[in-house]
C-alpha cells in the first residue's frame, strides 16, 4: 500500500485518526512532529522559540524525505503543506488525505494548548493562518469533513476510499 499522509489544521484529529487507521489497517504510524522532536532533542515549542518557524519547516521536509515509502500512515504537522516541496513529495510518495475541520471546532478541541506555539499568537492570527493554508490543504487526493464525525466513521470513510483506489 502506498504511504497515507494525513494533513489538516491543528486539532483536526490527525494523530487520533492516524492511530485508529493504523490499527484498522494493521500499519505503523509515523508522526512527523514526533520524528523531529526525537531527532532534534527538543520540543516543537522550543524549536520555534530558538530556531524559528522557517527552520522548523525545513525539519519537516527532512522528516518527510526519510519516511518509509509504503505500508505506513504519516500524520503530518498542520503547516507541512505550506512548502510546495512537501506537497509534491507527499503526492509522489502516496495518498494525501485532508481531515478538514471547522475553525470553531478546532478552537474547541485545542483550546489554549501551550505546546502549540502558533496558538499563542492570538485568535486573529489563527483565523488568518487557517485561511492561508486552506488552498494548500485542498490539493489533497481525498478530503473528509471531520467536524461532526466520530473517529470510527472517519476511519471507515478512509478505508472505503482506499478500497475504491484498489488498496
Amino acid at each position: 500500500m502506498r504511504t497515507i499522509f494525513l494533513t489538516g489544521f491543528m486539532g483536526a484529529g490527525k494523530t487520533t485518526v492516524g492511530k485508529a487507521l493504523g490499527k484498522a489497517l494493521n500499519l505503523p504510524v509515523h508522526e512527523t512532529d514526533d520524528d523531529i522532536v526525537e531527532q532534534k532533542g527538543k520540543t516543537i515549542k522550543k524549536i520555534f522559540e530558538e530556531e524559528g518557524e522557517v527552520t522548523f519547516r525545513e525539519y519537516e521536509t527532512s522528516a518527510l524525505s526519510t519516511t518509509p515509502k509504503e505500508n505506513v500512515i504519516v500524520s503530518t504537522g498542520g503547516g507541512i503543506v505550506m512548502k510546495e516541496e512537501n506537497r509534491k513529495l507527499m503526492r509522489k510518495l502516496g495518498y494525501v488525505i485532508l481531515l478538514s475541520c471547522d475553525l470553531d471546532e478546532v478552537k474547541r478541541r485545542v483550546g489554549n494548548d501551550p505546546s502549540r506555539p502558533l496558538l499563542q499568537k492570538g485568535e486573529e492570527y489563527l483565523k488568518n493562518l487557517y485561511e492561508d493554508r486552506r488552498e494548500f490543504y485542498h490539493e489533497a487526493d481525498y478530503i473528509i469533513d471531520v467536524t461532526d464525525k466520530s473517529i470510527a466513521e472517519i476511519v471507515a470513510d478512509i478505508q472505503e476510499w482506499l478500497q475504491e483506489k484498489g488498496e
